[in-house]
């Protein structure tokens, strides 16, 4: 058989003329990969049964730092897979590559770095696939792998917004809660503040009721003594009431943050030494004990509220005291704070009742038929604490009960 030689200066001249298409056609298609295996994003290389580089393309040199020429025949897990992340040594044996070499298989592992030249890592994802020859036999493996720092990035941003977001969704779950017992705390007070508003001014307005109808039926009958008795119950229920309302406001006014708070300078001694002559305060079996080691007490405080602390404890230790028991109250000043003390040896108040004791419209279990609003504890409490003060109970039942007041002897010291 004649062969043809195509006569050229390049490779070509020394195929036969016969099997040049198909040289031009392996060259072309080896071009092809080529210009493929350039333009890919990810990186790509080869390995041999010896894990040493047979390719390599520009995005896998680039990402890794290494010029083309050098990474040709050099191990590839000592140029870039030497370690793991924290800086330990990764076997090769214990790597997944070159599991291709051993069984034949594909692997993909997401969680681990490949290293630069300069010794700084980054994070990647890799797929390991073995090679073949035309016979089945292994013959290498194709190594693709990407940089997912911006990946990790994101993903990290992601977690951290969500765990941010639930944080969010978990406060907001609390306040919404919160505010859903508030509100039904609310209306729970609500409904006890209409029942007992209801109750308490029925009862002084029949009380009333029935000393105008007694006055108008049997005016002519009545002496005068008896006409004054029956005014002066009228007059009372009417004062009742209207400290009622007066405390219902009060109530609202300190809810609502409008009430204003006045101190001045006044003393406390003398205060209460005015305060003990008044009618309201007077018990002919045992007439209240005022005990004070100083001869006088400058305080600066506001006089309203200081005057509605000290008349509500002294008007409840009065209801609910025996007539012939002690009641005493003690001032005292230590470490700039005065010290009020109402104590008395009446009924006592249950352990179940002190944990509501200062709840508006709270009334304890064994005060009977003893006329009262519930009211009045709650707001010597709110006029403490406005004060920056401070309020204690101790008491036994069929022993007494007393009510310890710390305030801040100058209120005006106080931002």
């Amino acid at each position: 058989m004649t062969h043809f030689y195509w006569v050229s200066s390049s490779d070509d001249a020394l195929v036969p003329s016969s099997q040049q298409p198909v040289a031009q056609a392996l060259e072309q298609l080896r071009r092809q990969q080529q210009l493929i295996l350039n333009a890919v994003g990810e990186g790509v290389y080869g390995l041999d049964l010896e894990g040493k580089v047979t390719f390599v393309n520009p995005a896998a040199a680039a990402m890794i730092d290494w010029p083309i020429e050098e990474l040709i025949g050099k191990s590839m897990h000592v140029v870039l897979h030497h370690s793991h992340a924290d800086g330990s040594l990764y076997r090769r044996e214990d790597c997944p590559i070159y599991a291709a070499f051993q069984d034949g298989s594909t692997r993909r592992v997401t969680n681990e770095v490949f290293w630069r030249k300069d010794g700084s890592s980054f994070p990647v994802e890799y797929i390991s696939t073995p090679m073949r020859d035309e016979d089945g036999n292994l013959i290498g493996a194709v190594v693709t792998f990407q940089d997912i720092t911006k990946r990790r990035w994101a993903e990290e941003v992601l977690q951290r917004t969500n765990e941010e977001l639930e944080q969010k969704v978990q406060e907001r779950t609390a306040k919404l809660r919160e505010a859903n017992q508030q509100l039904q705390k609310l209306n729970d007070m609500r409904s006890r503040f209409v029942s007992m508003v209801c109750h308490e001014f029925r009862n002084p307005l029949n009380n009333i009721a029935l000393s105008v109808t007694s006055l108008n039926r049997y005016d002519t009958k009545l002496s005068l003594e008896e006409k004054v008795d029956y005014l002066i119950a009228i007059k009372e229920n009417v004062e009742r009431m209207a400290q009622m309302i007066d405390d219902i406001l009060v109530i609202g006014k300190i809810e609502a943050k409008v009430l204003e708070i006045n101190p001045r300078s006044l003393d406390l001694l003398h205060f209460c030494q005015v305060l003990l002559t008044e009618r309201e305060y007077q018990r002919a079996s045992a007439p209240i004990q005022l005990l004070c080691r100083s001869r006088q007490m400058i305080v600066s405080c506001d006089e309203r509220l200081l005057r509605s602390i000290i008349s509500n404890l002294l008007s409840n230790a009065i209801r609910y005291t025996p007539t012939h028991n002690a009641i005493r109250l003690k001032l005292a000043k230590r470490q700039q704070q005065i010290i009020i003390q109402v104590q008395d040896e009446g009924m006592g108040i249950p352990r179940e009742d002190k944990r509501y004791l200062f709840e508006p419209f709270h009334r304890g279990r064994n005060v009977s038929n003893i006329p009262g609003t519930g009211l009045g504890l709650s707001i010597v409490k709110q006029f403490v604490e406005l004060q920056r003060g401070t309020i204690d109970v101790s008491s036994k039942v069929g022993k007494g009960t007393t009510f310890t007041i710390r305030l801040p002897i100058n209120s005006r010291q106080q931002d």
